[in-house]
């Protein structure tokens, strides 16, 4: 379209207002804006069909001016913001491709959610690296810049053990802070004036005026004299009156004026009360008196309530007037006698035993109130003239007499009381044996059903028959005939009521007794399937409440309904060793093992022989020895045995003609080749045998361990004389521990002897062994120990860190790596090491270290209870006890010989150094020779 025709459109352009230019002011009526809604232009037009604006077009935008969605600048031009300021040299414009109007259909929230999937992807394969980075820097910002809780960990540990006086005797810090100073003081002089007419207002006349004084009453001018003095005189005669009044006032030796009003008012009973509530009380009280007056509480409460409050004439007075009005209350009685003294509270209870004769509780009392013994008798011999039928008044009286007269007292008694079974027992025990039967007989048709007569009838027996077989057959034939006669009248026997009356026997030394009671009873009411699990749960039972007695019963019992339990006669044989005799677990054990029983059973051969080697009887323990051959030919067990003796006795050629013969007999034994092999390697100079020994020994057992493993050690020893021999035994030590490794690669003793003698040659080639050790086994702390010890040895502390931390890791619960990691850490980080330690594991060798660490910190009283705790937890841990000894050796001697008694009882095995000294003991030692050893041993770890 050309300009000429643009010019005549009679359309006004775009924002055209009239008159504009020559400072008119444009208006718009309805008629001008139309309707509300505007038709839809048709696509590609404008509203009055010119072609549409581009997209995001705002008219004079250029110069400022804003659309109409908001002001210039708003949210909708902010996507179309073409400044300088939206522009990046790298990403252009900023803001977003699509503004609000832009639909979100569902194509669009996939693709959202598939990018948001990869770039969680992307982090997480980053998150792992990110949190390890994360975690070195916090850690080594933590080593540079420790928290002050860190710095002072060890310093806050020893504030459990200050004490309170201690505590007491820090001194305060004071403020010295600004902010609390007193001011400075100013001080301004005072002008004379002022002080002239201070004194002048606070001077005291002593003398009055003589134109004050005036005339006397007769006329004559009298002078008052010194004011002073007449007020010195008033104050003392007020005195004295005060003090006059004092002494006047029951239980008060001061009267305060002004304050005594509000005292009272203010005073308490001893209960606590005020008095002011105590006159509502009364008046209740009263009230309860007078409307009911034959309520003995009542009575007896007003009386207290007086009691209370001190009034103690008036609560005489009231009870005795309740006791009048209710006579037949023997508490009021009671407590009347209680509110007098001396004869007048006998005198009370005279009036309540003539108002009550026939009250029990009213004769004990004024029984009790006898000071003298005869007096006491007086009393319950009147008192069971009114009341004969009371079994509480013959036995207060019996227990004062003599046995004779108690005797004659019991016979009266059961007459009066025959349904008293305490009193027909008091009698029997005080008869002759034939009264006493007599007196049983008589008290069985009394209670015929009661079992502690017979119970007693056959303790009788037992202790007046003249052996003691004989006294058994009538114990039993007693209680036999009790649970027949009670079955007989439908009575259940009750197994507990039945073993207490057992124990009871065993208390009173009627062993006989109650072992026939247990054999009766036992078998009632259990299954004969479940007898054996029965039986030896009460037993148990019995051993843990003392009865031994009874739980040898119970065995005796088992041993004869069960003769081929090797079992029942283990358990029989321990009790007699812990609680018998000698002779009694030697009679035993000959039994068990007898023909008839359990002749097979090695292990209680074992017991008899040890038992009797430890009685120093050798010889007999040899018999023992070769008895068990008879019965058990070629039994490994009963061979290594009689080894054992003989070379505890230092019997050294004859144990190895017996070894030599077990081979012959019993050569399918791997440990007869073991024990071979260690008698020669400890006889020290027969290392070629020893060596022939495990040579034939390793191809006969190819997968034993321990063959393997002592054959490398003796090529070791051989090695060690030097020479060219020694060199060949050097390499024949490495082959040997590789082909026990290819045999047993689990033997973790095996993997430590070959890493140590690869460590001869070099600590790199212990390394290599050792990761071969932990692919083959990861969790053995053990392995874990021997490669931070490697690094230790070798000098490399941050790898022996690193192996530590990987071990704890493998194994968080061991205590032999908590205890290796308490030992590298500087001393005043050691206890934080401690309290991470136990909270893991309480294993004794760590209980054994913190113990060493409380020790070298000076905390006897602690290290104490630790290494008794160690010896407690594990008493096979040989360092335990060891460490302990030497505890004890240097701050309580007295206690070392107990010590030694018990470890020598617990016989321990276990633990580094006490293997050690064992293993490098050219002879046999006994287990305090092991103990004292060992304690030298461990004295590099204890303190100085």
């Amino acid at each position: 379209m050309s300009t000429k025709s643009q010019f005549r459109n009679p359309n006004a352009p775009l924002n055209y207002v009239a008159g504009l230019g020559r400072g008119a002011t444009g208006f718009t009526t309805r008629s001008d804006i139309g309707p509300s809604r505007y038709a839809a232009p048709a696509e590609g037009e404008g509203a009055e069909g010119e072609a549409a604006a581009p997209a995001g077009y705002v008219a004079g935008r250029g110069r400022g001016a804003s659309s109409f969605g908001g002001a210039a600048g708003g949210p909708d031009n902010e996507a179309d913001n073409y400044s300088e300021d939206n522009y990046d040299e790298f990403a252009g414009y900023g803001g977003s491709l699509f503004d609000s109007s832009t639909p979100y259909e569902k194509d669009d929230e996939e693709a959202d959610k598939i990018w948001v999937s990869v770039d969680e992807r992307m982090d997480g394969r980053r998150k792992a690296r990110r949190e390890e980075k994360l975690k070195k820097e916090m850690e080594k910002y933590r080593a540079e810049r420790p928290k002050i809780q860190q710095q002072f960990a060890d310093l806050k540990e020893t504030m459990k053990s200050v004490s309170f006086s201690e505590w007491e005797a820090i001194p305060e810090i004071g403020d010295r802070s600004l902010r609390h100073k007193a001011k400075q003081t100013r001080y301004t002089p005072v002008p004379d004036s002022l002080l002239e007419r201070a004194q002048a207002e606070n001077a005291k006349v002593a003398v009055l005026d003589s134109s004050v004084q005036g005339a006397t009453p007769f006329g004559g001018d009298t002078p008052l004299g010194d004011l002073n003095q007449i007020g010195n005189a008033r104050q003392q005669i007020l005195n004295n009156q005060l003090s006059h009044m004092s002494e006047s006032v029951q239980g008060q030796t001061v009267v305060d004026p002004k304050g005594y009003l509000t005292g009272l008012n203010s005073m308490r009973g001893p209960s606590g009360f005020s008095l002011g509530n105590v006159k509502e009380a009364r008046l209740l009280l009263q009230s309860v008196t007078a409307s009911n007056p034959k309520h003995a509480p009542g009575w007896q409460a007003a009386a207290q309530l007086e009691m209370l409050t001190g009034n103690l004439s008036a609560a005489r007075k009231i009870i005795m007037r309740g006791c009048k009005e209710c006579p037949e209350s023997e508490d009021l009685w009671v407590n009347a006698a209680k509110m007098q003294t001396g004869d007048k509270a006998k005198l009370v209870m005279a009036q309540a035993a003539k108002a009550n004769p026939t009250s029990v509780n009213i004769w004990l009392y004024r029984a009790h109130l006898e000071p003298e013994e005869a007096g006491k008798k007086a009393v319950l011999r009147d008192a069971l003239d009114k009341v004969p039928g009371s079994v509480r008044l013959w036995k207060a009286l019996v227990e004062l007499e003599d046995p004779d007269n108690a005797r004659i007292l019991l016979g009266r008694a059961v007459e009066c009381c025959p349904t008293s079974l305490e009193l027909w027992l008091a009698l029997a025990r005080l008869e002759t044996y034939e009264n006493a039967r007599r007196v049983l007989n008589t008290a069985r048709t009394h209670f015929p059903l009661e079992p502690t007569v017979w119970v007693n009838a056959a303790k009788l027996e037992e202790a007046n028959q003249e052996t003691p077989e004989k006294a058994a057959s009538a114990a039993e034939k007693i209680i036999n005939r009790a649970c027949q006669s009670l079955r007989k009248g439908n009575v259940a026997i009750n197994r507990d009521q039945w073993f207490k009356e057992a124990e009871g026997a065993e208390r009173s030394a009627s062993v006989l007794t109650a072992g026939a009671i247990i054999q009766e009873v036992l078998p009632v009411d259990v299954d004969p399937q479940d007898r054996k699990r029965r039986w030896m749960e009460d037993a148990e039972a019995f051993i843990s409440r003392g009865s031994i007695a009874c739980a040898r019963a119970v065995y005796a019992v088992m041993t004869r309904h069960f003769p081929k339990k090797k079992s029942v006669w283990l358990r029989a044989a321990f009790l007699e060793r812990n609680h018998g005799t000698k002779d009694a677990l030697f009679a035993l054990l000959r039994t068990a093992v007898d023909k008839e029983h359990c002749p097979q059973a090695e292990i209680l051969w074992l017991m008899w022989a040890k038992e009797a080697w430890l009685g120093q009887d050798v010889e007999a323990a040899r018999k023992v020895l070769e008895s068990a051959f008879e019965n058990n030919r070629n039994n490994e067990q009963i061979w290594l045995a009689a080894v054992k003796l003989e070379r505890k006795n230092g019997e050294v050629e004859r144990a190895r003609q017996l070894l030599l013969r077990a081979r012959e007999q019993a050569g399918k034994h791997e440990r007869v080749w073991v024990k071979s092999a260690k008698l020669e390697r400890q006889c020290g100079a027969l290392l070629e045998t020893a060596h022939a020994l495990l040579t034939e020994g390793v191809r006969l057992f190819p997968k034993s361990a321990k063959l393997w493993l002592m054959q490398g050690l003796n090529e070791e020893d051989l090695a060690a004389r030097g020479g060219p021999a020694g060199e060949a035994h050097a390499r024949n030590a490495v082959q040997v521990y590789s082909k026990g490794l290819q045999q047993c690669p689990k033997s973790v003793p095996l993997w430590l002897a070959a890493s140590r003698c690869k460590e001869k040659k070099g600590g790199d080639k212990a390394r290599a062994v050792l990761e071969r050790a932990v692919l083959q086994v990861p969790r053995s702390p053990e392995i874990w120990l021997e490669r931070v010890r490697v690094e230790m040895r070798a000098g490399s502390h941050a790898a022996a860190v690193k192996h530590m931390a990987n071990g704890l890791r493998e194994c968080p619960t061991s205590g032999v790596l908590w205890a290796e990691a308490i030992r590298m850490e500087p001393r005043e980080k050691q206890k934080s090491k401690c309290v991470d330690a136990l909270k893991k594991t309480e294993d004794a060798v760590l209980v054994a270290a913190v113990a060493v660490v409380l020790w070298r910190d000076s905390k006897i009283a602690k290290a104490k209870s630790f290494f008794q705790r160690c010896v407690s937890l594990a008493p096979l841990y040989g360092d335990g006890w060891a460490f302990y000894h030497r505890f004890l050796a240097r701050h309580a001697p007295e206690e070392v010989a107990g010590l030694e008694e018990r470890c020598v009882r617990a016989s321990p095995t276990q633990g580094e150094h006490w293997r050690g000294v064992r293993k490098d003991a050219r002879s046999e030692m006994s287990v305090l020779e092991v103990l004292k050893a060992t304690a030298k041993r461990v004295g590099s770890q204890c303190p100085e």
